[in-house]
């Protein structure tokens, strides 16, 4: 007889065996972090910091001033004579001062003045006891004054007829001056727009020379401009005042422009 085969002994299941994964320490861990946080921060501040540099880059500009000044002479002048009476009779008074403004008008066109250059003001005359506040013991009651107004382009004549009121004072007229005139001709600059263009036009050159200087000394070169602030033009007298009193027969023209340059 064949004898029969033997049956294969039974085997145990195949089980798969999961490996055990090392679990981190929590020193690794935070290096870890570490170094995530480092490494964004760093990329960030790149970042950061190539914004910054483009915003100073548009932002660079220069800020200049220029400066222009010019002397030139008065075109017009404005001569108050002003002249007073004072006594006890109205009428007197009054009668005075007409005389007065006859014979300053006559001396005015004896040096050459014409009619449309004289401006003759009304007379005064102020009873001194009608007065709100009027002081007893008044020596004299009724006090005028008259005046005529001198305003001529030409100021070479004003200034010399000033300086020629001799036969006027001579003649027994009280001349006097107030706020009004002082006495003496104010001389104005009623022109100065003619002037103003070359004016500004100088400041301009003057500024720009500046900010070139700037840029060629900071190591760039010098843009368009920005912006610009012509500034006002300041009239004053050439006595070294920083005011227009209308004393002198010169007048000093300052400007200053404001000018922004952009840097390259």
């Amino acid at each position: 007889m064949t004898p029969l085969p033997t049956p294969p002994e039974p085997t145990s299941p195949v089980v798969p065996i999961a490996l055990a994964q090392p679990t981190p320490s929590p020193l690794a861990a935070a290096t870890v972090l570490a170094l995530g946080l480092a490494l964004g921060l760093s990329v960030g501040g790149w970042l950061l910091g190539r914004g910054l540099e483009h915003f100073r880059m548009a932002d660079r500009v220069v800020t200049v001033k220029g400066l222009a000044e010019q002397d030139v002479p008065a075109d017009h002048a404005i001569w108050v004579l002003q002249f007073r009476r004072a006594g006890n009779d109205f009428s007197a008074v009054q009668r005075a001062l007409s005389q007065d403004r006859d014979q300053v008008l006559a001396f005015l066109k004896t040096l050459g003045f014409q009619e449309a250059e004289l401006d003759v003001r009304p007379l005064q005359v102020q009873d001194a006891f009608a007065k709100e506040y009027a002081q007893a013991g008044q020596p004299l009651r009724y006090g005028g004054s008259g005046r005529v107004v001198v305003s001529s382009s030409r100021v070479q004549l004003v200034d010399q007829s000033a300086k020629a009121t001799d036969p006027l004072i001579l003649a027994g007229i009280q001349l006097g001056g107030d706020m009004e005139g002082g006495g003496l001709p104010r001389y104005q600059l009623r022109g100065f727009n003619a002037i103003k263009a070359p004016l500004l036009a100088e400041a301009t050159r003057n500024a720009r020379e500046q900010a070139q200087k700037f840029a060629a000394e900071a190591g760039a070169a010098l843009g368009a401009l920005k912006s610009a602030n012509q500034g006002s033009i300041r009239v004053s007298d050439d006595d070294g005042t920083d005011m227009d009193s209308g004393n002198t027969l010169t007048k000093r023209l300052r400007v200053v422009s404001t000018f922004e340059y952009v840097l390259k």
